[in-house]
């Protein structure tokens, strides 16, 4: 997400750092740039008109043309513009009693697996959520967030088939939540067409009724220039309190988190990053601007780490790592970690400096089929291969391509990466080197780290170091050829 404008807006702050001194004709130009990048990357006209109006007022300012180094400076006003022009600061969702949450939004946004994900993440929180399906156009929907909720372990309750009238089914809605003592009721609603006058008569109805403390609308980030019309009319009809972006971990240019929250001045307060239940996050202005300007999410990176992997395994794969005892079994482990995580792609992407580094790593390396495929290789050894790799000779090495529908070349070029690994482990020193700076980073979620460093970076363990590719482009190049 955002790959479109944050590589234009690269180029642009390059040449900026690298001018002495700042003319007025240097700041037009680079405005003028800054300015198609946004419209590259479908954020409406009106919004970015108003955006590079304030920045140009800002950049222009004696201050910056005199200082030691003005394109720092420039680089630093946009960035604070284009934070404010996200929201500014984080905004926490309203749960106060009795807790209802109505989401709506257009047919195919992900309002169900949204509405299951905010639960499950709710529920780690320590509230007790409750779903209600309120699509009564669409019997497959309903089935759906039933199968979502037994996943998430939380109760549900369902509209009788044949039902018609949604406030009357609101209503009995309502008295189930209160026998089930939940302290958040998510309302799932039918998809609107933007058009559909009638459906959204209909959601006015329920939302009147209902009068919820969070009114989101689950929108697609891939809308493009639609998601001004789209935002602007639930806005106006319903009455929106915020905004729940989904698909971020797609390719799409990203305008739309930045137009909506701009034409309803309504905070974004979620993202989703991924399709497993998991990857919902809160939104963070000032992160996601980081992000889009190559500076970083290392704090969002740490948390998903601290949140989502085991401690207890993480320390575990880390001492066995000082001491030199990493074999295939421990490397399965680790990729798991890693695939619960989120995208590779998201989660690397919250490095620092990591747009250039994958610029150098050849097509396809950041794929997540990559991932699977090293751990089909793996589980295609026996016990005593995975623990003694060693052992794994040329017809072994035939019969596991074979079980794990890869090729030989395939097979051999995991072992070669995974020996170059385990010497790289060896250096005690090292590893208790990056380990210490891990726990002076992340507290508890260091194990975590250093079991993720271990597996994509060249560092023996800790996070991988953007200045020593030689780890994470063995492990995901896999021998191709890079990039030119």
């Amino acid at each position: 997400m955002f790959s479109t404008l944050a590589d234009n807006l690269d180029k642009t702050f390059r040449n900026l750092r690298g001018v002495g001194r700042i003319s007025e004709k240097n700041i037009a130009d680079s405005l003028r740039e800054i300015r198609l990048a946004l419209l590259e990357a479908d954020v409406e006209l009106g919004v970015v008109k108003d955006f590079i109006s304030r920045v140009k007022e800002k950049a222009q300012g004696a201050d910056v043309l005199k200082s030691i180094k003005p394109g720092e400076q420039i680089i630093k006003i946009f960035q604070d513009e284009l934070t404010e022009l996200l929201g500014g600061d984080q905004a926490p969702i309203n749960l106060n009693p009795p807790g209802h949450v109505l989401l709506c939004g257009l047919n195919g946004a992900g309002k169900t697996t949204t509405a299951a994900k905010l639960a499950l993440r709710l529920k780690k929180e320590g509230r007790r959520p409750l779903l209600v399906a309120l699509d009564l156009y669409r019997p497959a929907a309903i089935d759906q967030l039933a199968k979502l909720a037994e996943q998430v372990d939380v109760p549900i309750f369902t509209p009788d088939p044949g039902e018609t009238d949604l406030v009357k089914t609101a209503k009995r809605a309502i008295k189930w939540t209160k026998e089930q003592n939940g302290t958040v009721v998510i309302f799932d609603t039918a998809g609107r067409q933007e058009l559909d006058t009638n459906l959204l008569d209909e959601l006015k109805g329920l939302h009147k009724f209902l009068s919820p403390g969070e009114t989101l609308l689950v929108a697609d980030s891939a809308t493009g220039q639609q998601a001004v019309s789209v935002a602007q009319t639930f806005d106006r009809e319903i009455g929106i309190t915020g905004l729940i972006l989904t698909k971020l971990d797609g390719d799409a240019r990203g305008g739309a988190a930045l137009s909506m929250r701009a034409v309803t001045g309504k905070p974004i307060k979620y993202i989703g990053e991924g399709e497993k239940m998991e990857n919902l996050a809160e939104f963070h202005p000032n992160r996601m601007a980081d992000r889009i300007l190559g500076m970083g999410d290392v704090v969002s990176m740490v948390e998903q780490v601290s949140e989502k992997i085991d401690e207890k395994k993480a320390m575990s794969a880390a001492k066995r790592m000082q001491s030199g005892r990493f074999d295939f079994n421990d490397f399965l482990e680790q990729m798991k970690m890693i695939q619960s995580l989120g995208p590779l792609d998201g989660i690397l992407g919250m490095l620092p400096g990591f747009r250039q580094i994958k610029k150098q790593l050849p097509t396809g390396a950041l794929d997540d089929k990559r991932i699977k495929q090293m751990e089909a290789i793996v589980l295609s050894m026996t016990k005593r291969e995975r623990s003694r790799p060693i052992v794994i000779k040329a017809p072994h090495r035939k019969r596991i391509a074979k079980g794990s529908g890869t090729t030989i070349l395939q097979v051999n070029q995991l072992l070669k990466q995974f020996g170059q690994m385990q010497k790289m482990m060896k250096s005690k020193g090292k590893m208790k080197d990056m380990m210490k700076q891990l726990g002076g980073m992340s507290g508890a979620g260091a194990g975590g780290l250093g079991g993720l460093g271990g597996l994509m970076g060249g560092n023996g363990g800790g996070m991988p170091n953007m200045n020593d590719m030689g780890g994470l482009e063995d492990l995901l190049g896999g021998g191709g050829k890079k990039k030119r």
